[in-house]
């Protein structure tokens, strides 16, 4: 009898062990396609300031990285500027690397489900790979510049892509997508800067980064376990926006059944959304999209128009050192923050935005009024600039996904993912006058 028992028991427990072991493949799989995405992009714009330092030998406008952007070389001599003022503003480099990310999240979403998974994961790791190898054999500026528009395109089209690939799979993978995408920032700097320090030349070190978009395809076509749903190849027929509740309940063996929703017979019409009915979808992630933009405008504007400005003289870092750890500590606020998910969830979105404005604002009159006592208060604010501005990104797509239909799901969240980069090309455009006012005091 005992052992009748025990035998019975076994497919259970195994089918127990099998979802838990499917749970945490796919959360590794998301965390390592989040790294990739925004790795290659972090990693390949410092290495494209390395070579166009050398391809024109003292040319000193505006560098190329999103990680160190700046590159003072104990000040700037010729500016008599009371800030310290590189000569163009960081921001001029933000535009050119968000522009094209922008373009592709505007328009992408309304045609990119002609295109399946499998295809557009490959596009954007060929993308990331030449950009690479672009910029380690560029010979010409525009060959570098081409480069970072490669690695803009991979990194747009990629997130808005793995994002609308969530729907498919148990909406705890946001929480490693996340996290990988706010490890990304911190990993691609430190390994860059250390493979460099060694003696590396930046051209063998973008060599040896050509593994990230093989890491990618790793990550996509072995390690994630999809439902037979995905349309990973062809188009689904009948076109369908979303894995069902029931496919996914399967899919995570039955651990989320208390967070799915049920969906009547009019959410689960099969053929494709309208643009009428994408346009009206669109309009209900307004409240979503104005939050995270916002964030993103504020935080942007604070790393590209004021992070520079920010200079204390008679502090024992130099001018550089001081920019590089204000932008590694956002960083890491950002990591934080992007992997808190699992332990804590924030729905009041607008609050975050408020905070992130109240941050702007504070700094703004700090750079204006010089009234901060010393770098290691504007370190503080800058990590908890990153905490905000992940916590708002991980938070949003999360309640989208919980709270959007199933058929909308996946469209709104490609959709929703054009909030983040249009508040930094707004960060951008606004910067510019801003850095230029405080450059001629």
């Amino acid at each position: 009898m005992e052992q009748a028992a025990s035998v019975n028991a076994d497919p259970v427990q195994r089918s127990d062990s099998n979802g838990c072991c499917t749970q945490w493949r796919n959360w590794a799989g998301f965390w390592l396609l989040g790294l990739c995405n925004n790795f290659a992009y972090v990693v390949m714009l410092s290495a494209a300031h390395d070579i166009l330092k050398k391809q024109e030998s003292g040319n000193t406008t505006a560098p190329t990285s999103a990680t160190s952007a700046v590159d003072f070389q104990g000040g700037n001599s010729s500016n008599s500027s009371r800030y310290d003022c590189n000569p163009v503003s960081t921001a001029a480099v933000l535009l050119a690397d968000i522009l094209p990310t922008l373009i592709i999240k505007l328009f992408a979403p309304f045609v990119i489900h002609k295109l399946p998974y499998g295809i557009r994961v490959l596009f954007c790791a060929i993308m990331a790979a030449a950009s690479f190898l672009l910029v380690s054999f560029s010979s010409a500026v525009w060959m570098s510049i081409l480069g970072v528009i490669f690695a803009s395109v991979s990194s747009g089209l990629g997130e808005l892509s793995f994002l609308s690939l969530t729907v498919f799979f148990s909406r705890d993978v946001l929480g490693g997508w996340g996290s990988g995408t706010g490890g990304a920032g911190v990993a691609g700097a430190l390994l860059y800067s250390g493979l460099t320090q060694i003696g590396l030349s930046p051209q063998i070190t973008l060599l040896i980064m050509l593994v990230v978009p093989f890491a990618m395809l790793i990550s996509y076509f072995l390690l994630l376990l999809p439902p037979p749903s995905l349309p990973q190849w062809k188009s689904r027929e009948p076109e369908y926006a979303a894995v069902s509740s029931e496919e996914r309940r399967r899919l995570v063996d039955g651990t989320e059944e208390e967070e799915q929703e049920k969906s009547t017979p009019e959410d689960r019409t099969t053929g494709p959304l309208t643009f009428t009915e994408k346009l009206c979808i669109i309009k209900g992630l307004l409240r979503f999209v104005f939050p995270l933009g916002l964030v993103y405008f504020a935080e942007y504007f604070i790393n590209q128009g004021l992070m520079e400005l920010l200079y204390f003289p008679n502090f024992f870092l130099s001018h550089a050192e001081q920019y590089r750890w204000y932008q590694t500590l956002y960083q890491v606020g950002v990591l934080v923050s992007r992997s808190s998910l699992c332990c804590v969830k924030i729905r009041k979105l607008w609050a975050l935005s408020l905070l992130q404005v109240v941050n702007a604002v504070l700094l703004l009159f700090a750079v204006r009024y010089q009234f901060m006592p010393s770098a290691w208060l504007v370190f503080t604010i800058v990590l908890y600039e990153g905490l905000l501005g992940g916590a708002a990104y991980v938070n949003t797509f999360y309640f989208i996904s919980k709270e959007t239909e199933d058929r909308q799901r996946e469209f709104a969240m490609a959709a929703a993912s054009v909030g983040d980069s249009l508040g930094i090309a707004l960060a951008g455009l606004t910067a510019f006058p801003v850095h230029r006012y405080f450059c001629s005091l």
